[in-house]
C-alpha cells in the first residue's frame, strides 16, 4: 500500500525523433523537480502515430531492448524518476508485434509490462492493422512504493481489465492515450467509471495534438477513487498526489466493499464464448 504521499507527473507530450530525447529530459526533470516519483507518458510517446494509416512500416516497431526502450531507460536513470512509456514491440522469430507498455524505475530497471487488447480499427486508428492484440490478462506490477495496474487507452471501454486489477489490490491504473477532442467527454465518462469501479486512482494522459491521419488532443486526467477529478490539463508537466488513505477510503465504501464472485463471471463468460 502507499505508505505517503506518492506524486505522479502527467507529461501531455510525445517525443517520436532521436533528436527529441533532450525534451523528454527536460519535462521528466520538471515533473521530478516537482516532487514526481513517477512520470506517465502518452500512449506510443516515442512514436509518431503510426495508426493515421493501414500500411505499417518496419521501422515503428522494435525487438526487446530496442532503441525507443533505451531511451526510455537511459531518461529515467539519467533524471532519477520512474516513467511509463511504451513502444510497437515487434518478435523477432514470428513478426508478430504488440502496442506494449513499458514500466522502468528510476534506475532505468524494466518493472513490468502490458500489451494493449482492445484495438480500434477505424479513420485515424488503424490498430489491427499495425499490431495484435494482447493474450495476457494484466497484472499489479509492484516495486514503486504503490501498486500499479496499467491499462491502454480503449482497453478501459471493457471493464475486465481494471476489475481484474482492482482484485489484485491496484492503487494506482495507468492509461495512457491517443484519443480525439471530439470524444473527450464520453472518455471522461468512462475513466471516471472505471476509478469508481475499481477503487484505484485512475490516470490517463493523452497524445497532444493531431498528427498525420489522426484528429488526436484532448487534456491528459488524473481522476480520485470517489471519481472527483483531481487534475484535468494540456500542460506538458502537471504533477498530482496520491495519497493512501484515500485508496483505503475507497474499499471500506461502497462499492468498493462489494463482493466480486469472479468464478461465477469466469462460467459464464466460458459459456457464451462457447455460444
Amino acid at each position: 500500500m502507499i505508505d505517503r504521499v506518492f506524486r505522479l507527473g502527467l507529461i501531455t507530450e510525445v517525443f517520436p525523433d532521436p533528436a527529441d530525447q533532450p525534451r523528454l529530459i527536460e519535462l521528466l526533470r520538471q515533473a521530478r523537480d516537482q516532487g514526481a516519483e513517477l512520470a506517465v507518458l502518452p500512449e506510443l510517446p516515442l512514436n509518431g502515430w503510426a495508426p493515421g494509416t493501414r500500411t505499417p512500416r518496419a521501422e515503428d516497431a522494435e525487438p526487446l531492448g530496442g532503441p525507443r526502450q533505451q531511451r526510455l531507460a537511459d531518461a529515467a536513470r539519467e533524471v532519477g524518476i520512474a516513467v511509463l512509456g511504451g513502444v510497437i514491440l515487434v518478435d523477432t522469430d514470428s513478426g508478430t508485434r504488440h502496442n506494449e507498455a513499458v514500466l522502468i524505475d528510476s534506475a532505468g530497471v524494466d518493472l513490468g509490462r502490458y500489451r494493449k487488447i482492445h484495438l480500434p480499427e477505424e479513420e485515424g486508428y488503424w490498430e489491427t492493422s499495425h499490431y495484435e492484440p494482447g493474450t495476457e490478462w494484466p497484472r499489479v506490477i509492484d516495486g514503486l512504493g504503490l501498486r500499479v495496474g496499467l491499462q491502454i487507452c480503449s482497453d478501459v471501454n471493457r471493464p475486465q481489465g481494471v476489475q481484474l486489477l482492482a482484485s489484485q489490490g491496484a492503487e494506482v491504473i495507468l492509461a495512457p492515450r491517443a484519443t480525439p477532442p471530439s470524444t473527450y467527454e464520453r472518455w471522461r465518462v468512462v475513466l471516471r467509471a472505471n476509478a469508481v469501479m475499481s477503487g484505484a486512482y485512475l490516470v490517463s494522459v493523452n497524445r497532444p495534438r493531431p498528427e498525420p491521419g489522426a484528429s488526436i488532443g484532448g487534456p491528459s486526467i488524473a481522476i480520485a477513487p470517489s471519481g472527483e477529478v483531481i487534475a484535468e490539463t494540456s500542460d506538458p508537466v502537471q504533477v498530482v498526489e496520491l495519497r493512501r488513505e484515500v485508496v483505503e477510503k475507497a474499499a471500506r465504501e461502497y462499492p468498493g466493499y462489494l463482493e466480486r464472485f469472479p468464478e461465477l463471471y469466469a462460467t459464464a463468460w466460458g459459456r457464451l464464448r462457447r455460444t
